[in-house]
Formats: C-alpha cells, sequence, structure tokens
C-alpha cells in the first residue's frame, strides 16, 4: 500500500473536521451545493460516488460472472444478514435503547422518530459506497456486483413490506424516483463506463493494460471518498455543532448494531469457509446502508425536521468511519481465511 493509502484514516479523519469548519464558516457554499439535486439524491455527491466506484468497475470481468452462481455461500449470507437479521436488530436496539436506557433523556415521541429513522436505516443496504470498501480489501469485484444488484432488487420488493411491518404503519410510500436513480446512477452507469473501458483496454487481449489504467486512476477513487465525507459532514455540519448530545446518543445504537452485524457476518463466513474476497465483501454490505433511501423516506413520512430524518443523518455521519475501521480490521484478518 502507498503512503497515502496506509494513512487513509487520518485523511479522513481530517476531511470529517473540514467539512464540519467549512459547513459552519460557510453554509451559503453548502446550500448551493445541497440545492444540486433530484429525487433527493444530491447529484455533486453522486459524481464524488461515481468517480470512487468506476475503478472497480473496470476490473469487473463479465465473462467470468456466470462462474460466481457456483460460490453461493457467500450470497446466502449477504441475503440473510441484510433481510433476516439486520432490519429486526435495529427496530431492537432502537427499543433498547430509547424506551428504556436513554428513557429520561429523550421525550417519548421524539423518542419514536429516533427510532423510526434507524429502522429505516436498517432496512436499506447499501447500493453505491460497498463497491469503495470492497475493492479496499480487495474483493473479488464480479461477486461484489452480483450481491450488490440482487440486493437491490429483492429492495424493490421488500423495502416497503418490512419497514411498514417494524413500524407498526401500512401507508408507506417508496420514493421510486430516489430508488431507481440511485441504482441508475450508482450501479448501472459506472458499470456500463467500466464494461466499454475494459473492452477497449482489452481489444488486443492483454490484460495488463487493464492493470495499468486500474493502477492510474486508483488515487481518484480514493479523492471521491474524501471529497464525499467533506461534502456530507458539511452539508451536516451545523446540525453536529448545534445538537451534539443528541448525534451522539443515536449513534450508540447505530454503532453497536454495525459492529455486530459485521462480526456475525464475518464470524459466519470464516466457520463457513468462505474465500476472504467474497466473505469481507459480505459482511460490508450487510453492514452498510443505503443512506439516501432511508433519508428520503423518512422525510416524505415523518417531515425534514423530525427525529426520524436526524436518526437518518446520523446514520451517514457515523458510516465512514466505521466502515474505514471493518476495513482495517478485515485486512488484518485476512491471513486467518488463508485455507
Amino acid at each position: 500500500m502507498s503512503f497515502f493509502e496506509r494513512y487513509l484514516s487520518v485523511w479522513i479523519g481530517l476531511c470529517i473536521l473540514t467539512g464540519v469548519v467549512c459547513g459552519v464558516a460557510l453554509p451559503q457554499l453548502f446550500q448551493v451545493v445541497a440545492g444540486f439535486e433530484y429525487a433527493n439524491v444530491n447529484l455533486v455527491v453522486a459524481v464524488f460516488i461515481w468517480i470512487m466506484i468506476y475503478p472497480m468497475m473496470v476490473n469487473v470481468d463479465f465473462a467470468s460472472l456466470k462462474d460466481v452462481g457456483r460460490k453461493p455461500r457467500g450470497l446466502c449470507i449477504t441475503l440473510v444478514i441484510n433481510w433476516l437479521v439486520k432490519p429486526f436488530t435495529m427496530a431492537a436496539l432502537g427499543i433498547l435503547f430509547f424506551e428504556h436506557v436513554f428513557a429520561g433523556l429523550v421525550d417519548p415521541q421524539t423518542a419514536q422518530e429516533y427510532i423510526a429513522g434507524m429502522i429505516l436505516l436498517g432496512v436499506a443496504p447499501c447500493t453505491a459506497m460497498v463497491f469503495v470498501w470492497s475493492q479496499l480489501v480487495r474483493g473479488d469485484a464480479n461477486y461484489t456486483l452480483l450481491q450488490v444488484s440482487i440486493n437491490d432488487i429483492i429492495m424493490v420488493f421488500a423495502f416497503a413490506p418490512i419497514a411498514a411491518l417494524l413500524l407498526g404503519v401500512t401507508d408507506i410510500v417508496v420514493p421510486w424516483e430516489t430508488l431507481l436513480l440511485s441504482v441508475v446512477l450508482y450501479v448501472v452507469i459506472p458499470l456500463a463506463a467500466g464494461y466499454v473501458t475494459r473492452k477497449l483496454l482489452d481489444s488486443s487481449g492483454n490484460h495488463e493494460h487493464i492493470a495499468d489504467f486500474t493502477a492510474r486512476i486508483k488515487p481518484f477513487s480514493v479523492m471521491g471518498l474524501l471529497a464525499t465525507v467533506v461534502l456530507l459532514f458539511g452539508f451536516q455540519a451545523q446540525t453536529i455543532i448545534d445538537k451534539p448530545l443528541v448525534i451522539a446518543l443515536i449513534a450508540i445504537p447505530l454503532l453497536i448494531q454495525s459492529y455486530a452485524i459485521f462480526a456475525v457476518a464475518y464470524g459466519w463466513a470464516y466457520l463457513w469457509r468462505v474465500p476472504f474476497d467474497t466473505a469481507a465483501p459480505a459482511a460490508l454490505i450487510g453492514t452498510s446502508n443505503f443512506f439516501e433511501l432511508a433519508v428520503a423516506v423518512a422525510i416524505s413520512l415523518f417531515g425534514l425536521n423530525s427525529g426520524a430524518a436526524l436518526a437518518t443523518v446520523v446514520g451517514v455521519l457515523v458510516e465512514v468511519p466505521v466502515m474505514l475501521s471493518l476495513v482495517a480490521f478485515a485486512n488484518r484478518t485476512r491471513p486467518h481465511f488463508a485455507w
């Protein structure tokens, strides 16, 4: 790893601080950037995420996609964790902390909104950033694409029923524009660009051209990640300054959920003897969240200034540091998967 990659967590920390400082000092600038959105998807953030994902998409070998079905265990772990475990443990932790542990610190109505926001995060598995985490652990690009694609298909049918069940309401309105636009921006477009790039580079059958190209553009992927972090924390800078205690209260169960889900998925993969390049992305997919969808639904159901919307925003804030720590842990434990 290069010096820049080795100390990525340091640069992330500096970007978080930069985002908060700039967000407080230059709120008008971030308001302008925040205005470039459609269907609750910020287009500037989408561009940076696209830059992050594109290098990994170039590594997707479409000719080998037909063989990923021979390794069903990683996909099984991803689907079970995302749809049969994660939403329900998130709801249980929300109830535990905001109806019992923090009962004296938050009024009951607001507590229910925080729980609702956590549930929406738990029901929305990640679509975009997963490709970045998979790349950082040198995961199987083809298999990660398969896992994310099947997750997206299931989400179309399962998101609303599971959210309705856990929220206790039946009129969940799924923002289809947000869902479909995110899939197009974060999966379809970079995948198509990666496919075209790969065909052009590999026209002579020389895979070294692909390796050289991805090595050259890899730094841009990390730069896209850092720029995204600055923007996300800049957007929420005033909230972080105004409500530090509330954010800390919401972050505690979210942190417990993230590390516990990763431990279950990663431990399961280890016991099932799943290869590391499949096991690590499977656990990371189960841990991360599709925060654009969760934020959009929270706003549509409870309002922009609701506790539910704030809870989903806190999910955005804690995700990058948490996922980086899990990436570091996975990379350190890679030798244990040398079957």
